[in-house]
């Protein structure tokens, strides 16, 4: 039997980003994912409680694990899951966005998961549709359930998070999935260090209450986890860093560098990897790395997110 999550109770129709929900929000969705985390464990690995319910995957953008995540979450829900591919829509016959959302909820969706390009374009949708909207990823705006399941995996290794200190290393100004977590991060009450060069971690992210810096090897020692965000292969085309291996040199989480860490520093990773270039092999498959116990953790937390915008009270027994 799942036991239910405790209070408060989640009140909101869509997950647009993490910037807009209370502490306590966060907290009761984290709450609800570990009371759904038992389900990934058993041998039949599926629950009734949004039987019935039909969840469309609306990706405007290239996905493996999220698309595949909010998918897998959704069918352990027992609802029904269709994808939606937009290089195969009515879209490339001058259909607008809206226009395909509103078709699609005609046939019945009763959750629209968004992944598009152009930052808020889920809150867009959210204004022309009945349904309840989940954001997927809105260009380099944010990344929710990316955001929630890091936290998710941080409160399970550590305890707690606050008062912990997080490196994010890498490409901030880009990631959606930096703001994610800066957001989380912070109203949870962690001291958030952002590093990397110069063109990729602007200042201005100092007005969120985040320290940047731009010395890995002097912020290191002082994290208790670090998340090495990718970096955006195609960014390197218009000059941001100098190459990919001066890249790896400064920034890249290597055995040496984990050597003068803390020794139970957590290490964090969104995927996909780039082997070699913000993390080494070793660092990546080594016994501080928890990467693969984020894609665990995000199917407790997209079941969770589908199951509390789905308007359930508390959580469902079996």
């Amino acid at each position: 039997m799942i036991s239910p999550p405790p209070a408060p109770a989640w009140n909101r129709k869509h997950l647009l980003g993490l910037e807009d929900l209370s502490r306590e929000e966060i907290v009761g969705i984290l709450d609800t994912a570990e009371s759904f985390s038992e389900v990934s464990r058993r041998s039949r690995k599926k629950v009734p409680a949004l039987q019935g319910r039909v969840v469309f995957n609306l990706f405007f953008e290239n996905s493996t694990r999220t698309r595949t995540s909010f998918s897998l979450s959704a069918k352990r829900l027992s609802a029904d899951v269709q994808d939606f591919s937009a290089s195969v829509s009515s879209l490339t016959k001058g259909e607008t966005f809206i226009d395909t959302a509103k078709n699609i909820e005609a046939m019945g969706a009763d959750v629209l998961v968004i992944r598009h390009p152009t930052p808020g374009a889920p809150h867009l949708l959210s204004n022309h549709v009945g349904a309840s909207i989940i954001n997927a990823g809105d260009g380099a705006h944010e990344h929710p359930t990316q955001g929630l399941l890091d936290l998710l995996t941080i409160r399970r290794a550590k305890g707690t998070i606050e008062g912990l200190t997080v490196g994010l290393i890498g490409d901030i100004g880009h990631s959606r999935v930096a703001r994610s977590n800066i957001w989380g991060l912070l109203k949870l009450g962690a001291k958030v260090i952002l590093c990397g060069p110069p063109t990729l971690v602007p200042r201005g992210f100092e007005r969120l209450g985040c320290e940047v810096a731009h010395h890995l090897d002097e912020v290191l020692p002082r994290c208790d986890v670090v998340n090495a965000l990718r970096i955006q292969i195609e960014r390197q085309q218009r000059g941001l860093f100098p190459s990919l291996g001066e890249y790896s040199h400064f920034y890249g989480l290597t055995q040496d560098r984990l050597n003068k860490a803390r020794p139970d520093l957590l290490v964090l990773a969104p995927g996909p990897i780039n082997r070699g270039v913000e993390l080494t092999p070793e660092v990546a498959d080594g016994p501080r790395s928890a990467i693969l116990d984020q894609v665990t953790n995000g199917l407790a937390v997209r079941m969770a997110v589908l199951y509390l915008v789905s308007g359930k009270g508390d959580a469902p027994s079996t």
